[in-house]
């Protein structure tokens, strides 16, 4: 019997309350900045690195062609056990490597005890504070510029 990151057995990984649970978190941290958050989940990663299969999503998503190139995307291969957090230009130049490898570490805490929803919650709420600090929202300019909703692969 495998383990399986997720209780659900379906394959979108979440029950609804917790995909609403979610795209909640995304939408209250991008109220508080032009930045934009998305989330990926698949059963298995495609590559060794999981950064790679992040930064080939981020693309096919099209989540470069913000303005201000400041969008994160949160990669998680459910039956691999792997995330990557893949930041756009913008962000990442801002922030540095050792942001977002910081940021795994919290999620890799939240996912070991099992707190798998409260683990991506609390990472968008992190990655939220920070965007907020170098991208603050701006009620005259601001709009959500990629969909809130959680991508799910196979």
């Amino acid at each position: 019997m495998g383990f399986s990151l997720f209780k659900s057995k379906s394959p979108e990984f979440l029950t609804a309350a917790e995909k609403e649970q979610v795209v909640d978190a995304i939408r209250s941290a991008e109220s508080r900045t032009s930045g934009e958050i998305r989330i990926y989940m698949e059963s298995h990663c495609k590559y060794v690195d999981p950064v790679e299969r992040a930064s080939e999503i981020f693309f096919q998503l099209k989540m470069e062609q913000t303005v201000e190139r400041n969008a994160v995307l949160l990669y998680i291969a459910v039956k691999d056990h792997q995330l990557a957090i893949y930041g756009d230009e913008g962000i990442h130049n801002k922030t540095g490597a050792q942001y977002w490898q910081e940021l795994v570490r919290h999620i890799l805490q939240e996912f070991n005890q099992e707190h798998f929803v409260e683990g991506i919650c609390q990472y968008v709420y992190e990655i939220g504070e920070g965007l907020h600090s170098y991208f603050p929202y701006d009620r005259a300019s601001d709009h959500n510029e990629l969909p809130d909703d959680i991508v799910f692969g196979k």
